[in-house]
């Protein structure tokens, strides 16, 4: 058969130099973010000296305005300190608990898969070659909770090291913006990249070495290998599972109390210093929003990668021992990060922005430019590290397949992340009309405003699963189970340039929040504000492409362990796999109402918290007393630490008692119901509430003669906006985006046990 032209040893010289690049070019942007300093500068002698050493010149806003400029840097530096003690002090004390789970969770795994074979130590035939021999199933279950463990790390360590550039950025964008709304931009942006590449780039260097150290027992045993390889997608998702929950229950519950008593009942701004929910607020930006999303598209990247690589090790690059073929999925990810790194060139210093107006259509060139030049990437990668023919597995037969039939089906992928996130965009942008009826419709009270938001949410599910279905029918045509995987990974391949565009939003909405807390100019809140509402938006594209992924690895992770578990097709006409689809499409409405119930349980103490301080503390609204934060930081942690624990139970103890009594056409209905539901109820909830958020941006930036007749602040079409963006909070940070991950974790998690399933599972039907 003929061989790819890129060599393995060249292959396997690439792949780290590519991550070795990453995570270089992040350390490299976060030098430059760190030269803008957070203590006051010494004056430059004489008014005409002209110094500006880092970025202290004496054209700043500040000094226009009369402001203290030494007093203004210390505030920011004092509530960068809070914000960043607080978001630390809760991600220890969620890893804390986290980590007795994964403990407990990788002994569960070595106990199931080790059981398989009566723990015995001897060889076994292969499950998809009988006539050869593998490594005994005691291998597998000691491999697969190691790249379990080392996928749990991995993804805590990404939220983590999210979580701490994030707030190390955040007062620094809002000191830039004193020199203009380009500058402050380029700050936040390069923080978010910063996550992006260090994200993108571990999660390929420790999947690429895992591989390489495995290895090292496995040999020729190539099945086995990239089987125990899967829990590594499954550590990793797990524990975004609880970082997303948690932190989305800890940032909504603050949110919501301090709009809802601040903005409606005190008729105070945001992030108004006197609101005691403020820091909490913050904290949570950067709990939620940054580590848990970080930790979310880290797992998704090694869900898809351990899914293509899963179906590959038994096609013909697995039986022929192809190496650079058997990695292209490796290559795709290594050619990400260099067309990621030439984007980010783009916004950072090829172009300069100048005005408000520039900010989103410089966020939206960045997707169109990553995705137009990754898609010469990944033909490039297609031609050299593939063979002109091969076979890949079908379901238990060998499909031919030509190089160019896989580019197309990456290609499709990646095409189709770019869809779904213009149609999230148009659907959750305040520059079009979808928002702007939203925000129109706040005029007859916050009742039609909710009306609007939810038919514009279930509205927007259409297109990107028409852009879902058509990926997946092209992809599977061309090249089986093996294609979605791929198409999937061709989705994440700019995952680097997504997650620096997602994690832009928080640190501009922090920047927001810094600049009022600190009682800087209006005018510096005008601009941040204009970052954030931009942020908002690619906010809502980024968690699209979640969406749209996950949609696709857990169809593929399905396809996976169909093989696997042996099924020779899944029949919904049967009751045993029509019980499973039909209690697998309640699953997502149940975790929705979990996760729901959490932020309104947790944000109703806020609220009392809140009215509480205002009405006792005297001076409090005159701004001479100053609120206990404390108690508000405390009661957000306390609630999303106990409420996480319920959902994350619900998702993760699914599949093994579904599989243990059931048996695996009754999972295999599950895994298939979750995933059709679940998708949809994660679009229609992540954009209805994006465009309840925008409305209201819309009416409080009043750029426009429609705006204006909606305004100000404090008039009952704002207040009716704000309810209705306070009700879409739990869904567009909570509810919406963990969704995605329960689709993908049942799917991994049913794959990684599919050796035990098949072996053992079914005990009811087994008995009666």
């Amino acid at each position: 058969m003929a061989v790819a032209l890129l060599s393995g040893v060249l292959t396997e010289i690439l792949i780290p130099v590519a991550a070795v690049i990453g995570i270089a070019f992040a350390l490299f942007q976060w030098v430059l973010v760190s030269k803008v300093k957070l203590s006051p500068e010494p004056r430059n002698p004489g008014p005409g000296s002209g110094g500006d050493k880092n970025g202290f010149s004496d054209y700043l806003i500040e000094e226009e305005e009369g402001l203290n400029e030494h007093s203004v840097v210390t505030k920011c530096a004092e509530i960068q300190n809070a914000i960043s003690e607080g978001a630390t002090s809760f991600l220890f004390t969620e890893y804390q608990y986290v980590g007795i789970f994964m403990v407990a969770f990788a002994i569960l795994i070595f106990l199931f898969l080790g059981s398989v074979e009566g723990f015995s130590t001897k060889s076994q035939p292969c499950t998809y070659s009988r006539t050869k021999t593998c490594k005994p199933a005691l291998a597998n279950a000691v491999f697969s909770t190691v790249s379990f463990l080392l996928g749990a790390v991995t993804s805590v360590v990404s939220g983590f090291l999210g979580m701490k550039i994030a707030t190390y950025a955040n007062a620094r964008t809002t000191l830039e913006a004193r020199k203009g709304v380009g500058k402050a931009f380029i700050a936040a942006f390069r923080s978010g990249a910063v996550m992006g590449f260090l994200l993108a780039a571990n999660g390929l260097l420790v999947l690429y070495i895992s591989i390489n150290l495995f290895k090292l027992y496995y040999g020729d045993d190539w099945e086995g290998l990239f089987e125990a390889i899967t829990g590594y997608g499954l550590g990793g998702s797990s524990m975004a599972l609880f970082g997303r929950v948690g932190g989305g229950i800890y940032t909504k519950a603050a949110d919501v109390g301090a709009d809802l008593v601040g903005k409606v009942e005190r008729n105070i701004p945001e992030d108004d210093p006197r609101n005691p929910a403020v820091i909490a607020d913050n904290v949570g930006d950067n709990v939620g929003d940054i580590a848990g999303m970080g930790s979310d598209l880290f797992g998704s990247y090694a869900e898809s990668s351990c899914a293509a690589l899963v179906v590959a090790s038994i096609s013909s690059f697995g039986i022929n021992h192809d190496l650079t073929a058997m990695l292209y999925p490796l290559l795709i990810s290594s050619m990400g990060i260099i067309v990621c790194l030439i984007t980010t060139l783009f916004a950072t210093d090829f172009f300069e922005i100048k005005q408000v107006k520039e900010i989103e259509p410089a966020l939206k060139k960045q997707l169109i430019i990553s995705t137009a030049i990754m898609t010469v990437g990944i033909a490039i990668v297609s031609w050299l590290a593939l063979p002109p023919s091969f076979t890949i597995f079908n379901f238990g037969v060998q499909k031919e397949v030509k190089n160019w039939e896989l580019f197309f089906c990456v290609a499709i992928g990646l095409w189709a992340g770019l869809v779904i996130g213009f149609v999230t965009e148009y659907y959750t942008s305040n520059a079009y009309s979808p928002v702007q009826d939203v925000a129109d419709s706040c005029r007859t009270g916050a009742a039609t405003n909710v009306i609007f938001g939810l038919a514009l949410g279930y509205k927007s599910v259409i297109i990107p699963i028409f852009a879902i279905a058509i990926s997946i029918f092209v992809s599977f045509s061309l090249a089986a189970m093996y294609g979605i995987a791929v198409a999937a990974l061709g989705m994440l391949s700019t995952i680097a340039t997504g997650l620096a565009i997602d994690a832009y939003g928080p640190i501009s909405d922090n920047a927001g929040g810094i600049a009022e807390m600190a009682g800087m100019s209006h005018r510096i809140r005008e601009r941040t504000d204009a970052l954030d509402a931009a942020g908002n938006t690619t906010a809502a594209i980024g968690k699209g492409f979640a969406i749209g992924s996950a949609a696709l690895v857990s169809l593929a992770l399905f396809g996976a362990f169909v093989s696997r578990a042996a099924i020779s097709a899944v029949d919904v006409l049967t009751p045993k796999v029509f019980i499973g689809l039909i209690v697998g499409a309640m699953l997502p409405y149940w975790f929705s109402a979990m996760t729901m119930k959490s932020v309104g349980s947790a944000a109703l103490k806020m609220v009392e918290e809140v009215r509480r301080q205002f009405n006792t503390i005297p001076g409090l609204m005159e701004g001479t007393a100053k609120p206990d934060y404390a108690t508000c930081v405390k009661i957000s942690t306390d609630a999303s630490i106990r409420e996480m624990i319920p959902p994350g139970a619900l998702v993760m103890l699914t599949p093994l008692i579904v599989g243990i009594f059931f048996g695996v056409e009754t999972l295999s209905g599950v895994l298939a119901g979750s995933l059709v539901s679940g998708v949809q109820i994660a679009i229609s909830a992540s954009n209805t509430g994006g465009a309840w958020d925008n409305a209201k941006k819309y009416i409080e930036a009043g750029a426009s003669e429609h705006a204006r007749t909606l305004g100000p602040k404090g008039s009952d079409p704002h207040k009716a906006a704000v309810i209705g963006d306070t009700i879409g909070d739990p869904l567009k940070d909570t509810s919406g985006p963990s969704l995605n991950i329960l689709i993908k974790l049942m799917a991994v998690e049913s794959l990684v046990f599919a050796p035990f399933f098949a072996a053992h599972g079914g005990l009811l039907f087994k008995i009666f």
